[in-house]
């Protein structure tokens, strides 16, 4: 099996090192595009999969399509290779946020095995929370196939389309909310005395290890949070504060803005 990426941005490039990393596929079953053509070609001969030469020419030459363009630039590829894809019937692997199964049948006019996919940015590590979802021009062997692929790089879910957009809140953007507490703890620490370089350490593997408790050890997060906290304790002292100044209030309403605006770019791609 051939296996193409048009567009090689840092998803398109985890995606590729997670591949190579394990060795499910050889780099020269691997075919590559992207606009910046010297890039494409450096990187290509460092790490030794193919360069095509044009989006028409990857189509061409294989038989699974990571789209892994930016979902604004998606309609417009589709149309340039479309006439290629029908005749080639590749298996399609989207990467586009917010940019429905539906939305991208449409644009290319023939019912084509499609998988969605929704990795976030620490794939960049091999640690990625992904999810995906195929439809019935999808076989068992391909979803299959994509599975394994995706799962070089992190954790992999199959998961209904509709919640999609609830992965995303939560997956997504999750990272973004997760650094900003370190971020917030490392300088909390520095206003009681900390170098920064050491706070954020402290801060960023504190978290790292706690995040890894609670998927190891199968507890309740409140459960932990109860076994770290002593009666009249140091702890309880700062969790108080936390529930005070709203803090589970503020993660609520951030996951749940940011779901209502995926919803709204979803209905808005829907409308082009």
């Amino acid at each position: 099996m051939n296996i193409g990426f048009i567009g090689m941005g840092n998803l398109a490039a985890a995606i590729l090192k997670g591949i190579l990393q394990s060795n499910i596929l050889n780099a020269r079953s691997i075919y590559a595009y992207d606009i910046d053509a010297k890039k494409l070609t450096l990187s290509a001969h460092k790490l030794g999969y193919n360069a095509a030469s044009s989006s028409k020419e990857l189509v061409s030459k294989c038989d699974m399509i990571f789209l892994a363009v930016k979902p604004a630039d998606l309609p417009q590829l589709l149309q340039e290779i479309k006439s290629e894809l029908k005749a080639k019937r590749p298996v399609l692997v989207s990467t586009a946020a917010g940019t429905s199964s539906d939305f991208i049948q449409k644009q290319l006019g023939y019912d084509a095995a499609l998988v969605r996919i929704m990795p976030n940015i620490n794939a960049t590590i091999g640690r990625s929370m992904t999810a995906y979802c195929s439809n019935s021009r999808v076989s068992d062997e391909q979803a299959g196939m994509v599975e394994k692929i995706l799962s070089t790089f992190g954790k992999v879910m199959k998961l209904e389309e509709e919640y999609f957009s609830m992965f995303t809140a939560i997956a997504g953007s999750g990272p973004a909310f997760a650094y900003m507490f370190i971020d917030e703890l490392a300088r909390a620490g520095v206003k009681i005395g900390l170098n920064k370089d050491l706070a954020l350490e402290i801060a960023a593997q504190t978290v790292l290890g706690s995040a890894k408790l609670i998927l190891e050890s199968k507890q309740h997060p409140y459960e932990l949070i109860d076994n770290v906290c002593s009666p009249g304790g140091t702890t309880i002292e700062g969790v108080s504060v936390l529930r005070e100044l709203g803090f589970a209030n503020a993660v609520s309403k951030a996951v749940e803005h940011t779901y209502e605006k995926d919803i709204r770019l979803s209905e808005k791609n829907k409308e082009v």
